[in-house]
């Protein structure tokens, strides 16, 4: 299947956690003493960071300017898409949001960067004629208003599918957009009866189909041929206590992409992106996919090495031990995904409230089987294990054995198949010593990716 193309702007999202228990002494404020401060993809890395759990590969094509910031939201994309940059002109836009007790306080933006008008990069272009779908997520800072991007959008999208989301500074969709997914406010801001008739919008915009999300009362959709609502699902509402709606308009966009993508009708993509949504912000929102600094600079570090294919593991580590949840891991090299690994997957999930799978890099692979493995990259590897609903994060390791990537996650248990015994563990010392428990399941008969292989080259 050909990737799914993220077009749009990305910014350095930033949570200033902490306590606000005093007035500051010269105005009526909050004094806010930070405890913490949490990092992630915004805007554009956000859709694309979410486009990546419903779709196999994800290519994001963005401007990306040389500042830390930048290097930072790098950091942060890669392991999981494949970044394609253009220029930017000026330094990197990163909003702040100063937080106490749950609550924003203050947001405090700052960098003034918008994507060069002046050429769209033959590595942006190609990437753009390589995809299967598109997805355009605009926020208001240039790359929708480039010449060359447009041309290309407005040819692509007689052939693929194009989901347009729009931002009010940002330039209106390529005609022929498959679909356009304005929220109400967005919506009514152009046609001030959107809400009743959101034909047309779908006729200003030449679009095949426009779907008005309306929070937790759906979506309001016209294809052309009809007009209805889609509901969130019983099973999906949301409760009062999840408030946090930042990036669920990232969440339906990408969804609805990917359900194109693999073939939906535009309805049947609009009811999994309602869904998708809502289960999203019930979850928590986009600040369950940040990052804490001091892990997200170890992360930003080891990306630059090879072979790394990381999710957020150690934030995932993070905020199970902070809900007082049990953290299990497992680990080996998951070369040929096979039933037996997703056997071992299953209980190792049932022991806890998450899982991280640690998994050998490609240098790593070779050292234990050879030079003819592993059959699949690390990252190709990470990708395929994230597919699975019970999977809630992957790290890759350098070393031989898990030991040094355990002294950092520190599971709560340790889970290996029931080929090993104990004893011959050689990560048993580290987790007694910090007081895990390990835990061996038996394995499904007959699965072996060296036999597979084996059998394989024997035909």
């Amino acid at each position: 299947m050909k990737p799914l193309v993220v077009v749009g702007d990305v910014f350095l999202d930033v949570d200033a956690e902490g306590v606000a228990e005093r007035l500051c002494p010269d105005a009526p404020v909050p004094v806010v003493d930070v405890t913490s401060r949490w990092l992630r993809a915004g805007g554009a890395g956000l859709a694309a960071l979410l486009a990546a759990r419903s779709t196999a590969e994800v290519v994001l094509v963005t401007a990306l300017g040389g500042d830390r910031s930048a290097r930072t939201l790098a950091g942060l994309l890669e392991p999981e898409v494949t970044l394609v940059p253009v220029p930017l002109e000026g330094g990197t836009v990163s909003k702040t949001r100063i937080r106490a007790a749950g609550q924003s306080l203050v947001r405090l933006d700052s960098g003034e960067g918008i994507a060069s008008a002046d050429t769209l990069p033959d590595r942006a272009e190609r990437a753009l004629r390589g995809a299967g779908a598109i997805l355009v997520a605009d926020y208001g800072r240039g790359i929708t208003r480039n010449p060359r991007l447009r041309e290309v959008l407005t040819e692509l999208a007689s052939r693929i599918p194009v989901v347009w989301d729009p931002h009010p500074r940002g330039a209106e969709p390529v005609p022929g957009t498959r679909l356009v997914t304005p929220n109400a406010s967005e919506a009514t801001a152009v046609v001030p009866d959107a809400l009743e008739m959101p034909g047309l919008l779908r006729e200003r915009w030449n679009a095949g189909a426009v779907a008005v999300t309306v929070g937790s009362r759906g979506a309001l959709v016209d294809d052309g041929e009809s007009v209805r609502r889609i509901s969130v699902p019983d099973g999906a509402q949301v409760s009062g206590s999840a408030t946090d709606t930042c990036g669920a308009g990232d969440r339906f966009a990408a969804a609805a992409a990917a359900g194109l993508l693999d073939g939906m009708p535009v309805a049947d993509a609009v009811r999994a992106a309602v869904e998708a949504a809502a289960r999203f912000v019930a979850a928590g929102g986009a600040s369950a996919l940040s990052i804490e600094e001091d892990r997200a600079t170890e992360s930003i570090e080891d990306s630059q090495k090879p072979d790394f294919a990381a999710g957020n593991a150690f934030a995932v580590a993070e905020r199970v031990r902070a809900a007082g949840g049990r953290l299990v891991a497992t680990g080996g090299c998951f070369d040929l995904l096979h039933p037996g690994h997703v056997s071992l997957l299953r209980q190792a999930r049932a022991f806890g409230d998450a899982l991280v799978v640690c998994v050998n890099s490609d240098s790593s692979v070779r050292r234990l089987k050879g030079p003819g493995r592993p059959l699949l990259s690390a990252r190709d590897r990470a990708r395929l294990l994230t597919a699975l609903s019970v999977v809630d994060a992957v790290v890759v390791f350098e070393e031989s054995s898990p030991v040094a990537i355990l002294e950092r996650l520190r599971p709560d248990v340790w889970v290996k198949g029931g080929d090993y015994a104990e004893a011959e563990l050689p990560e048993r010392a580290v987790v007694e010593r910090y007081g895990g428990e390990i835990v061996l399941v038996p394995t499904l008969p007959g699965y072996s990716t060296t036999r597979l292989v084996a059998a394989a080259a024997g035909q």
